[in-house]
């Protein structure tokens, strides 16, 4: 039992007025219950080319968000990492298995720091053709090519083929491709571009590094 001293929840359900003789009930709100969601089949979605770059963070955080949003719709997502290698598990790849998701490292690491440019060029195209293969057997509903903006901005891939092999995705799949410098091309065959700004950033202004459940 309740104490009746005790102050009520204002946001609660209100309680019904007792009705006094010779009066109606004043009625009581209907609770209702919010319609599932149906996802529409392929299809009938438009699917659209996004594409977070800029100087700032949250270009992968902000896929992995559309990752995790994508995933409890039931949808089938699949991300490529170009520049992540599989030597280190990331908070995201430990996730993707909990949820059933493929995330793909790709790469071998930062590239900026690399000793053999011809390894990374091949590791990029050979990473190229299975997100192609991915593509044209209509995997994934929503495709996240995480840092594809590099090798396309260094020149590794052939920016004209990628854009067609996207262009030629099955009707309804959603692709993502996240980095910095996006090249012209890129920019003008998406639907949606979102730049970060840097504004401020730990490491460089005051020497903090990736902190796990962050960047790690």
């Amino acid at each position: 039992m309740t104490d009746p001293s005790s102050p009520r929840d204002p946001l609660a359900h209100p309680e019904p007025v007792p009705a006094t003789p010779g009066q109606r009930r004043a009625p009581v709100p209907k609770q209702k219950k919010p319609p599932r969601y149906r996802v529409p089949p392929r299809e009938q979605r438009h699917g659209l080319l996004l594409v977070h770059t800029g100087d700032g963070k949250g270009k992968s955080t902000a896929a992995l968000g559309i990752l995790l949003r994508a995933t409890g719709r039931g949808m089938r997502v699949g991300m490529f990492q170009f520049i992540k290698g599989a030597d280190q598990a990331y908070g995201e790849h430990v996730a993707a298995r909990r949820l059933g998701v493929e995330i793909i490292p790709l790469g071998d690491g930062f590239t900026w720091l690399s000793e053999n440019i011809e390894a990374d060029r091949a590791l990029a195209a050979a990473g190229w053709a299975q997100c192609r293969s991915a593509i044209a057997a209509e995997t994934y509903d929503v495709l996240i090519l995480d840092e594809l903006t590099y090798p396309l901005a260094f020149g590794w891939l052939d920016e004209a083929e990628v854009l067609a092999t996207i262009a030629s995705r099955a009707r309804g799949t959603h692709v993502v491709v996240t980095g910095r410098n996006a090249t012209p091309g890129l920019v003008a065959a998406a639907d949606l571009v979102t730049e970060m700004t840097l504004v401020k950033h730990p490491y460089r202004d005051q020497g903090i590094g990736a902190q796990p459940g962050l960047e790690l």
